[in-house]
């Protein structure tokens, strides 16, 4: 540990092992879909990826201990190849390995048995599949059967009117000695060790460990025994093949936090468990570890209950911890714990003999260096990660439809809405300007502040103009509620970042005409205004903004016209206030904007479920009045609702201040997330 780390972070640099291998320090880099060494969901097949390759290299050379990348299926997902049929990719692994052995880290490779149900189905797909004709058509590219086989029919989570095929004892053989043949390459290619995924998350491996999935006949089903089964053969597969000593770890979710089928459990929420729960865990762990894993790396839930195993930001920190920390009492082989992990509660874990690692992801896409960071005492120089899923895993879905993400972001998971260089170092990426030009920003914004520090950084003379007294533009109001202390970190984040370049910030400055500044290149970021609906009664209504920023203060009752993310967060928000919020929305679900991922969308509606928010989808309104609003339903009823309060959360439109001659950026050239408003940043930066 170096001699500025601060010492409550000191249980965190000490060493461990995993059976034979030691870990220099506590921190683990938790496997993340579309990190995988082996590539992921492209239509070349299995290969060595160096995009994925360069990503560990850096994070192994800023001190993490061990390293875990995304799933490698075992079969590829395209032409069915195995991926022991590829030696070249497992040469260039070894030269790989080598590299990250000069660091000092570790790196164990995590195979997947497959998804089963919880496969991420595609609203592009799913018609090919469920089509006989085009089935067969595709199955030599895609075998799409293979990809749903689950323990049992039952539905897809992901498209319900698709039931996902039983997966035969031909198959599951097949799965376990490729397996075998696949730990054994890693291992002579140097690897430190593999990890099975997994009897975690929902998916392949849990559902045949959890009844509720599990309805099989066979030695795969029925009895505790049967269900574990086949994770028990892989383990043992692998020893047989790689020698008992070659490290084989475990991804493990302790209970399934499942209420029913796409339906999960709130934290603290007084339930009944349909899946594993917290006694069959302590039993299941036991089993496990003397089927010869080496390691748990633990979390919660499953895709019914997505938000536990993908924290957003109204999950608590630490989520899993307790959880984790109890099932280690059963094993005696080391525990590491995932989950919006913090830390300094991560490193009072260990110091307690609670976890034995500390599981982190995707704080590794915004930030490579963090862990340096951390052991130098610059906390205030980490870039947060805010749990938004929106360029790591915004598989997005809605009543009615499949996974309905862009086929871009399917092939390319892992990347990061803060950090665009993160598995995109070809296409983002910091060259210093052929010519240093005076730059002019307007708006003081996120996207306004990441154009102005990207334009800095490449040796430009920036100006940055700001209306208000306040950097963050309309992100100040977006961090404001209770859960949202990641988001208001990243504010100060930015604002210290803008302190650290030469860039000159002028607050409390209004531009109105662009060709009145001393400048080469104007970037206008100037962000967007709330839409107003040509209703009686809406000047009544209190915009989403105001309410957020505090301007305009809210009775008891309240209707949120609108049931997007930022109304449903609004509702969230007043929910935890005491008050008693009803959202109204004309669509047919709530947050149906594709982007936004369904851990973090599940969460919201299966609050509103569980704590009864009423909710009315399908639903107009028709007039905002003295007493409340009155809606109009589907079938044309009206019905008046009383409300003390009504806030206006209907989206926004562009509010450029220019748009000739200059370069517009963020909402006000469209409407969009983090994601879009910092990579649009980057695409007009990074030519000036």
């Amino acid at each position: 540990m170096n001699q500025q780390t601060d010492p409550k972070y000191q249980a965190l640099f000490t060493p461990w092992k995993i059976g034979n291998v030691e870990i220099k320090n506590r921190i683990v880099m938790c496997p993340m879909g579309g990190t995988s060494l082996f590539g992921w969901f492209e239509l070349t097949g299995c290969h060595f990826d160096k995009e994925a390759a360069k990503l560990f290299l850096e994070r192994a050379q800023n001190n993490v201990g061990l390293i875990i990348p995304g799933i490698a299926p075992i079969r590829d997902t395209f032409w069915g190849k195995y991926l022991y049929q590829n030696p070249k990719m497992f040469e260039e692994l070894k030269e790989f390995m080598d590299e990250i052995h000069k660091t000092g880290a570790k790196l164990f490779i995590q195979l997947t048995a497959g998804m089963g149900r919880s496969w991420a189905i595609t609203e592009l797909v799913a018609p090919l599949h469920k089509n006989k004709l085009t089935r067969t058509l595709i199955k030599p590219v895609l075998d799409t059967n293979h990809e749903l086989a689950s323990p049992s029919p039952q539905p897809s989570r992901w498209a319900h009117d698709i039931i996902c095929p039983e997966m035969t004892k031909e198959q599951i053989h097949e799965i376990i000695e490729a397996f075998a043949k696949t730990a054994k390459l890693c291992r002579d290619a140097g690897v430190d060790g593999v990890e099975v995924h997994a009897v975690h998350e929902g998916y392949l491996l849990d559902q045949f460990a959890i009844e509720f999935f599990n309805k099989r006949t066979d030695e795969y089903g029925g009895s505790f025994e049967n269900r574990y089964r086949f994770a028990a053969e892989i383990v043992k597969a692998i020893k047989e093949a790689c020698g008992e000593d070659y490290p084989v770890s475990l991804r493990y979710s302790v209970e399934s936090k499942m209420k029913g089928f796409c339906e999960g459990a709130m934290p603290g929420e007084e339930y009944v468990e349909v899946g594993r729960n917290m006694e069959e865990s302590e039993k299941a762990a036991k089993f496990l570890q003397d089927a010869g894993y080496d390691m748990l790396n633990a979390d919660n839930g499953t895709y019914d209950s997505w938000y536990w195993a993908h924290p957003p930001m109204y999950m608590p920190q630490n989520c899993n911890l307790e959880d984790v920390a109890h099932i280690k009492k059963f094993v005696d082989i080391p525990v590491v714990c995932a989950g919006r992990m913090e830390p300094d509660v991560g490193a009072q874990a260990v110091a307690d003999g609670l976890i034995d690692g500390v599981g982190v992801a995707r704080q590794f896409l915004v930030d490579p260096e963090w862990v340096t960071k951390l052991i130098e005492d610059r906390l205030e120089d980490i870039k947060p990660c805010i749990c938004c899923h929106a360029g790591c895993f915004n598989f997005s879905s809605s009543k009615g439809h499949a996974n309905t993400q862009d086929l871009t972001d399917t092939m390319g998971l892992s990347r990061c809405a803060l950090n665009p260089e993160t598995m995109q170092s070809k296409k983002y990426h910091l060259e210093p300007a052929k010519k240093a030009k005076k730059i002019a920003v307007i708006g003081g914004g996120i996207g306004g502040m990441e154009a102005a520090i990207v334009c800095a950084k490449r040796g430009h003379k920036v100006t940055l103009y700001e209306k208000s007294d306040k950097l963050g533009g309309v992100f100040i109001a977006a961090a404001a509620p209770s859960y949202k202390e990641k988001d208001r970190d990243l504010i100060a984040w930015y604002i210290r970042e803008l302190a650290k370049h030469p860039i000159e910030v002028k607050m409390n400055t209004e531009i109105k005409d662009v060709k009145a500044l001393d400048a080469d290149e104007v970037i206008v970021a100037t962000g967007a205004v709330a839409k107003r609906i040509p209703i009686p009664g809406v000047e009544r209504s209190i915009e989403a903004v105001d309410f957020l920023l505090g301007n305009k203060t809210v009775g008891d009752k309240v209707v949120i016209i609108g049931g997007g993310l930022t109304g449903c967060e609004i509702a969230y928000e007043l929910y935890l206030q005491g008050k008693q919020p009803t959202v109204v929305e004309m669509q047919d679900d709530l947050i149906t904007t594709k982007g936004i991922c369904l851990a973090n969308t599940s969460y919201l509606r299966d609050f509103f479920k569980t704590n009864k928010v009423p909710v009315l989808l399908e639903t107009g309104v028709a007039a905002i009045t003295e007493s409340g609003v009155t809606v109009k339903h589907k079938d044309g009823t009206t019905e008046d609702i009383a409300a003390d309060s009504v806030i206006l959360s209907v989206g926004y439109n562009p509010a450029p201040v220019a748009t000739k001659g200059v370069h517009v950026i963020g909402d006000a050239k469209a409407v969009g997330n983090l994601r879009t408003v910092i990579w649009g940043a980057w695409d007009v930066a990074m030519k000036l």
